[in-house]
């Protein structure tokens, strides 16, 4: 059983306030359990208890501990969009940004965040579980910084962003409060990534039979859906 947390009347200030949905106070919960207990410790009958709701409210929302950090996924990858476009002239600028803004997101639960990974380099089934999470946010991350290729060399754009976010994962979960430490690695490997893909992108050049396979998508019309890989 896991070990409950200790709440006051008001929310702490790294623990942004509920909006008493039982969707978002069962997320909330499972966060706070995660920054002190071992994830898979963590029960579902311990997250309806830390969240006050039903048992029955939990499953009425959810499939599992996964399904409930998925929506934790999706509601940085809101909170992240929710901002706006990114700004600059360059794909890298943009996605720097859009990264960024990410981090900052995820700031309060930096301790939750190092157990996960910890659970998760023990556990090869739920590492592939949330690299599968990842890449349906790192989609969105793109659409966000208004990058959009197709075909085969937009799925590599997608494993590569995730590939370069998870390396500048681990500088950000023992940065400084400003971050200084995590934006310089995140400006490194987005360079590094920026070099790969125009190398992609010659070799593209040079074998006309992947062209088929290579070549960008129109871009949709302000208004159509994005349409996620995952």
């Amino acid at each position: 059983m896991a070990k409950r947390t200790r709440r006051s009347g008001t929310p702490s200030p790294a623990e942004p306030a509920s909006t008493g949905e039982p969707r978002d106070r069962i997320v909330d919960a499972l966060m706070r359990l995660a920054a002190e207990n071992d994830f898979r410790d963590i029960g579902l009958a311990d997250v309806a208890a830390e969240a006050d709701v039903p048992l029955a409210t939990v499953r009425r929302n959810f499939d599992g501990k996964l399904g409930i950090l998925a929506a934790f996924s999706r509601r940085i990858d809101e909170q992240v969009l929710d901002k706006g476009p990114a700004e600059g002239e360059g794909a890298r600028d943009r996605l720097f940004e859009i990264l960024m803004r990410r981090f900052e997101a995820l700031v309060p639960y930096r301790d939750a965040l190092r157990r996960i990974i910890r659970s998760a380099r023990r556990d090869l089934r739920f590492a592939r579980e949330l690299h599968r999470i990842a890449k349906r946010s790192q989609m969105w991350m793109l659409v966000g910084a208004d990058i959009h290729r197709g075909g085969l060399r937009g799925r590599l754009a997608i494993q590569g962003t995730v590939l370069a976010y998870s390396d500048v994962l681990s500088v950000f979960l023992d940065d400084d409060e400003d971050l200084a430490r995590t934006m310089a690695r995140l400006d490194h490997t987005l360079r590094r990534g920026e070099r790969a893909m125009e190398w992609l992108d010659g070799l593209c050049a040079f074998v006309p039979s992947f062209g088929g396979h290579f070549r960008d998508h129109p871009r949709r019309k302000e208004g159509e859906g994005e349409r996620a890989v995952l």
